[in-house]
């Protein structure tokens, strides 16, 4: 859908509006170098297109606006667990209200800062005192990047990621490279395996590279390279349901997996961050587009 033509709830600047659909309120960004989307429902970046180029990130067209449910497409919020080692699946970051702390901008471009701490609700899952702060730079690049503080009085340990949806034109003749040559692989049931110096699809793939490069490479087909920049991760997730899990998915089109994949910065379960009391750990996974 056109989130352009949403009415405006709120003006905060000239390049700074929100706006709301189906009750959840969005942060949305016209600037002269890119456009973009914030929800606050999950902190999730719901789209960002940079002056003159095609939509980076994949949104589904059956995705849910739906404060009991998580996005399906853009950047969710892993948090503070990553996959299903607890409920709800992914943490509850990405279910969550964030609260808009700060915007401003420049010629280069805006920068929005969201914030979420614990309440009754999160300590009933996770019984822990946080802080998290989710700041994104939005210019000719996007960056994301999540600021996860202890403000308990005893030590506790996290995982999660920016789990990016990338638009590409066909996955058919998309490849992934510089994302390491060992993975665990999750259709195996994690098994250890070896790769190749390129990742092309010919099925459903979900792995967790254990030895990415900073930056991994997704060549869109003959169209595009994005460039993904990660740090303070300790994996990278690359993630494509093809066809089957696809039409399983109430809020994925059947061929959807035909136009994206995620490529994630990640801190696994296998390898949780743990911060003692007033000690903080940075997330980031950094976009940019090159022809």
């Amino acid at each position: 859908m056109d989130f352009n033509t949403l009415p405006t709830v709120a003006a905060l600047s000239d390049a700074v509006t929100i706006c709301e659909h189906q009750g959840i309120k969005i942060v949305r960004i016209s600037h002269d170098q890119a456009e973009a989307g914030i929800s606050l429902h999950g902190g999730h970046l719901v789209w960002f297109k940079p002056k003159g180029e095609d939509d980076v990130i994949w949104l589904s067209e059956k995705a849910e606006f739906d404060t009991a449910k998580a996005i399906r497409g853009g950047i969710p919020v892993c948090w503070p667990w990553f996959g299903k080692a607890a409920a709800p699946s992914h943490g509850f970051a990405r279910n969550s209200e964030w609260t808009l702390k700060e915007h401003r901008e420049n010629d280069n471009g805006v920068i929005v800062a969201l914030t979420l701490e614990d309440s009754e609700a999160t300590r009933a899952v996770w019984p822990h005192k946080f802080s998290n702060v989710l700041t994104f730079e939005i210019g000719t690049t996007l960056k994301v990047s999540l600021t996860s503080t202890n403000t308990d009085n005893t030590e506790w340990s996290f995982s999660g990621a920016l789990h990016t949806y990338f638009n590409v034109e066909s996955i058919h003749g998309t490849t992934i490279s510089q994302m390491g040559g060992e993975y665990q692989d999750s259709t195996q049931a994690g098994k250890i395996c070896q790769g190749g110096e390129e990742l092309s699809f010919e099925g459903e793939v979900d792995r967790v590279y254990t030895q990415p490069e900073p930056t991994v490479m997704i060549q869109d087909h003959q169209r595009r390279q994005i460039a993904v920049t990660n740090s303070g991760h300790n994996a990278a997730v690359i993630w494509n349901p093809w066809q089957e899990l696809s039409i399983s998915m109430t809020d994925m089109a059947d061929d959807s997996f035909e136009t994206m994949v995620c490529v994630e910065s990640t801190i696994h379960n296998s390898n949780s961050i743990t911060l003692a009391p007033g000690e903080s750990h940075t997330l980031t996974t950094e976009v940019s587009v090159k022809r």
